[in-house]
């Protein structure tokens, strides 16, 4: 029996098993099948969305593969449904599954700016850089509406705040407004992420991303307001979309990309099986061509975790993808490091609602 047929717009097929729970559901795919058959399958899941009463914002991570410290994350879970997402197993800690939880189940943090007000205004923090959805992605679809990460950029702009922003999502121009002047002070660096120019590959692994036209629309307009901004090719997948290096490139640069960087496909946990699962329904012909590309950056397996490798892989194959990489790079004249946002310019935030005098002045300024 194949893979059973994903939803209509999501990532994943089925809700595989949460690690951290003890009972186990298996899929009945003769069972599904016949239901199929019979139209009696019932709609395609809607997205859910709950709230999350955190008591902080901010996350630290002391990691040798990541260039900042602090990162801010105003969702769990991702609408974007990308079937290759290293942030799918987060999902599990919450009690939901990688797979389609992950994309339908999405948990709002709506104290977000308050709480990044609080942390800014402690004694002890100087300014130092912030990452924007280092996790999941703080422009999907649910922002639209609930403005969290809006209101998080408007403390920033205001202590003048040095951040970093990842998104594949259009949605990012409507904080222009923001993104500008913070960029006038050399505060803000933007990367796009971007994987394809092909849109219907774009539309079955990111079911719910932006398109990479709408993507690189996002970059010529970024470029029009002096907002810095590259592109991540992320990740690149042995054998699918790894061909699509000079392109990718060419495209971005004309757009208004200074900077580039690149990431090899990981499968954690969970990612794993989904992601064969995934090639199984959409590419079954390249299926294992697609995996023993894998498998030989990988030193044999799906996975690498260990830091230093699992973003970029070993041997003779991702070798060549490294040096198709960096000759691109120099021959489109790219610059050759990221821009890094000004990390001298905070002030702290005033406190949360309107200033009034204080005989002995505010005793956190």
């Amino acid at each position: 029996m194949s893979a059973p047929e994903g939803p209509r717009g999501r990532g994943a097929a089925h809700n595989p098993q949460n690690r951290y729970e003890h009972l186990a559901r298996e899929l009945d795919l003769e069972a599904l099948e016949d239901l199929r058959r019979a139209g009696e399958l019932g709609p395609d899941p809607r997205t859910e969305l709950s709230f999350d009463r955190s008591r902080s914002i901010l996350s630290e991570n002391d990691s040798p593969d990541l260039p900042f410290r602090w990162s801010l994350n105003p969702y769990r879970g991702c609408e974007h449904g990308c079937i290759y997402c290293y942030a799918r197993p987060d999902h599990e800690r919450l009690g939901f599954s990688a797979g389609l939880d992950f994309e339908t189940r999405i948990v709002a943090k709506p104290e977000a700016a308050r709480l990044l007000r609080a942390a800014l205004r402690r004694p002890s923090w100087r300014g130092e850089l912030i990452a924007i959805a280092g996790v999941t992605d703080a422009w999907q679809p649910v922002e639209a509406e609930q403005r969290i990460t809006r209101a998080c950029l408007e403390v920033m702009k205001e202590a003048r705040q040095a951040l970093t922003i990842v998104t594949k999502n259009r949605l990012l121009l409507r904080d222009l407004d923001l993104l500008g002047p913070m960029a006038a002070e050399d505060l803000v660096a933007v990367n796009i992420s971007l994987t394809t120019l092909d849109g219907d590959l774009a539309r079955k692994m990111e079911p719910r991303a932006s398109s990479p036209e709408a993507r690189l629309d996002t970059l010529r307009h970024l470029a029009a307001a002096g907002v810095p901004s590259g592109v991540m090719l992320g990740p690149l997948i042995p054998g699918l979309n790894d061909r699509e290096i000079p392109a990718l490139l060419e495209a971005a640069r004309a757009a208004g990309a200074r900077w580039a960087t690149w990431l090899m496909l990981r499968l954690p946990g969970a990612v794993e099986a989904l992601f064969v699962d995934w090639l199984e329904r959409e590419f079954p012909g390249r299926k294992e061509r697609i995996l023993a590309r894998l498998r030989e950056v990988r030193g044999g397996d799906l996975h690498e975790g260990r830091f230093g490798l699992r973003n970029r892989g070993l041997g003779a194959y991702a070798g060549q993808i490294e040096a198709l990489f960096a000759t691109s790079l120099r021959r489109l004249g790219f610059d050759r490091n990221a821009f890094v946002p000004d990390q001298d310019r905070f002030r702290r935030p005033a406190p949360e609602g309107p200033r009034q005098l204080e005989l002995f002045g505010d005793p956190e300024s």
